[in-house]
């Protein structure tokens, strides 16, 4: 059996549509693809969790950031944020049916990079890596 190291041309079927400025899929691919919105996707994969377990899970991001990122991923129906009229006040974050189904494809991406984020980093500009583009 010939094994193909070629991308399955299926998978890249109507994906033209995202190159153009004006194209929707650009600011969604914004939002899912920066790194606070894969960590806060992926962190909400095995449940529900609170603001204050959001934040130590994705070590570094500021209040500012968590707040927006949230909010961000809430509007472009990802996740779900639900208030309980409890005193002191509780609010959960979870995946909807939509954001389950872009994290089931994120994962297999995440697991790669943490796979290979060390000997990537490790080989640093000297493996032929560009570390910064500057145009005139």
């Amino acid at each position: 059996m010939k094994v193909s190291t070629e991308p399955d041309q299926s998978a890249l079927q109507g994906a033209d549509g995202i190159f153009p400025a004006n194209c929707p899929s650009r600011t969604v691919l914004d939002h899912v693809s920066s790194k606070w919105g894969v960590l806060i996707l992926v962190a909400l994969w095995n449940g529900p969790q609170r603001w204050s377990e959001l934040r130590r899970r994705a070590e570094g991001i500021s209040e500012k950031m968590l707040a927006q990122t949230l909010k961000t991923l809430e509007g472009d129906g990802f996740l779900r944020r639900d208030a309980q009229p409890v005193i002191p006040p509780r609010v959960d974050y979870s995946l909807t049916d939509r954001g389950r189904e872009l994290v089931s494809v994120l994962l297999p991406l995440v697991a790669w990079i943490a796979e290979h984020a060390s000997e990537i980093v490790d080989a640093g500009p000297s493996a032929g890596a560009v570390t910064a583009i500057v145009e005139p």
